[in-house]
């Protein structure tokens, strides 16, 4: 049977999710596994430096295809030069030299991505929006990730436009949560946006409580946030993207090149709304707001 390598940066638990929409993306093209394919997980718990070792591994079982998230990608790249690999990233594949174009890639990558880092200012304005009063947003970013960085970059772009300031924080790890929002406070941050992140995404529960306990209106850039108690999200679906994955994976294990696979870009955005929490802020969502959303969770 073939073997498919799944490889993120992150750990396994909060992405269980993940895994089923990708085999159900793989029952779609065909593929079982324990039946006709063996999926092989590799997870590196937020620690980057076991990347390496772990695409290593997948190259020795010698996979047909490995799928990995953003920070993942590149290092399984430079293990196997010439294995079939599938992306599922936040940012522009094109910018960072994934493939050469969207829609003929021209490599042995493929994928799916959300154009993440491009919903910053989107995510900005809905803030505005929930609360037009602070003058002072905060953005909690990861410096480790790429697109995070990109993102930042957009969402202070925007923030002139609308005369915000914008307050970046850092946060490499878990460890360094509580003093971000110790310096949110200290700055005086009336809101937050959450910068994308794999680390943040495996942390959401930390930041969600965090936000919670500091009573601080936050958007966050998934939906998966907003049905774990966060305020609000706006995105793409990250479970369908993996779904995609599978229906590639699928696509190659039959006999397609990735290079003929287009990049597959996102079609529709979902906000989505957490009004218990809204309730628990003591925060009224403006009808304008409430127009848009795409999901209101009780």
């Amino acid at each position: 049977m073939p073997v498919v390598g799944l490889l993120r940066s992150t750990p396994a638990g909060p992405f269980a999710h993940i895994v089923a929409a990708f085999r159900q993306g793989l029952t779609e093209a065909g593929y079982t596994e324990g039946k006709n394919v063996v999926i092989e997980q590799r997870w590196a718990d937020n620690q980057l430096d076991k990347l390496p070792d772990l695409a290593a591994d997948l190259v020795r079982r010698q996979a047909a295809v490995i799928v990995g998230n953003g920070p993942a990608v590149g290092v399984a790249r430079s293990a196997a030069a010439t294995m079939p690999i599938v992306f599922v990233i936040g940012g522009d594949p094109v910018a960072q030299g994934l493939v050469s174009s969207l829609n003929r890639p021209s490599g042995n990558l493929t994928g799916i991505t959300f154009f993440g880092n491009r919903l910053g200012a989107k995510r900005l304005g809905i803030l505005r929006e929930l609360v037009p009063r602070t003058n002072v947003i905060a953005a909690l970013f990861d410096p480790g990730f790429p697109e995070a960085v990109d993102e930042l970059r957009e969402v202070e772009e925007a923030s002139g436009t609308i005369g915000k300031k914008i307050v970046p924080l850092k946060a490499e790890n878990e460890r360094d949560f509580d003093a971000a929002f110790t310096s949110m406070v200290q700055a005086g941050a009336g809101a937050l946006v959450i910068i994308g992140s794999p680390l943040f995404t495996s942390k959401s529960r930390t930041l969600i409580t965090l936000s919670a306990r500091h009573a601080i209106p936050t958007i966050y850039d998934l939906r998966d946030y907003g049905a774990a108690g966060g305020l609000i999200s706006y995105s793409t679906s990250f479970t369908d993207a993996y779904r995609q994955a599978g229906i590639y994976v699928g696509r190659i294990l039959k006999g397609e090149k990735p290079s003929d696979l287009p990049v597959i870009q996102p079609t529709k955005f979902e906000l989505a709304i957490n009004l218990k929490t809204a309730k628990t802020l003591r925060l009224t969502i403006p009808s304008g707001v409430m127009a848009i959303a795409d999901e209101a969770i009780e």
